[in-house]
């Protein structure tokens, strides 16, 4: 048990460090919508990728304290791993919602510019740049490293790029339909499974555990 723990406060530190240096790079643009945010605007804070991601990191503390909740509330029930089963809901859900609401962000002609399609596999991904790349390889990534760890069934590469194509597929087809004046790329799918996949890999020594301790709870 106390190796569990030691191994979930790992993963909780690793998780920090991560948003503490995401928080450094991107630190004057995040504080352009400090003000906003901090008055309860919505135009300006919440319509906005800034707004956004300041918020989304504002919130980890509350996110931190639902999956203690849940944990505690596991372990009082003799759930088994706690600690792990709930930091994989919560940060599966609170690490994708955000970069979903992002990328359904409505452009300045939506509702007026029809839909737009680009079905040439590679050809968007040469205008992408390197912060539109790492941007579509982060919007499922959250999904593809906690999912695994949280559904036995998940606990497969290729399942979780199929998980992140369809999820991204979804995402493509509600731009398309809700006219968000943006365009639905099969580039856009490629790396964003491609980013849950990645993802999906980094988190393996913990899933991998995850499914055989749920295969061995099956079994009893």
């Amino acid at each position: 048990m106390n190796h569990n723990r030691a191994r979930s406060v790992v993963l909780l530190g690793l998780a920090f460090l991560g948003a503490a240096a995401a928080v450094f790079v991107v630190r004057r643009p995040l504080m352009m919508s400090a003000p906003r945010c901090m008055a309860g605007r919505w135009h300006g804070c919440f319509d906005t990728e800034n707004g956004v991601l300041l918020m989304t990191l504002l919130g980890l503390p509350a996110a931190a304290l639902v999956a203690w909740a849940l944990a505690r509330s596991r372990r009082a029930t003799g759930g088994s791993p706690a600690w792990r089963m709930a930091l994989a809901e919560v940060g599966m859900v609170y690490g994708t919602v955000p970069f979903v609401w992002i990328t359904l962000m409505p452009g300045p002609g939506a509702g007026i510019v029809p839909g737009r399609v680009s079905l040439v596999p590679l050809r968007d991904l040469l205008t992408m740049g390197p912060l539109g790349i790492a941007g579509n390889l982060m919007i499922f990534a959250a999904l593809g490293f906690f999912a695994p760890m949280r559904f036995a069934a998940l606990a497969s590469v290729p399942r979780i790029l199929a998980l992140g194509a369809g999820c991204s597929i979804l995402v493509e087809i509600a731009q398309y339909v809700l006219q968000l004046d943006r365009v639905s790329s099969v580039d856009d799918v490629l790396v964003n499974a491609a980013g849950a996949a990645l993802a999906a890999l980094a988190s393996r020594r913990w899933w991998n555990t995850t499914a055989r301790s749920q295969i061995g709870l099956r079994a009893t």
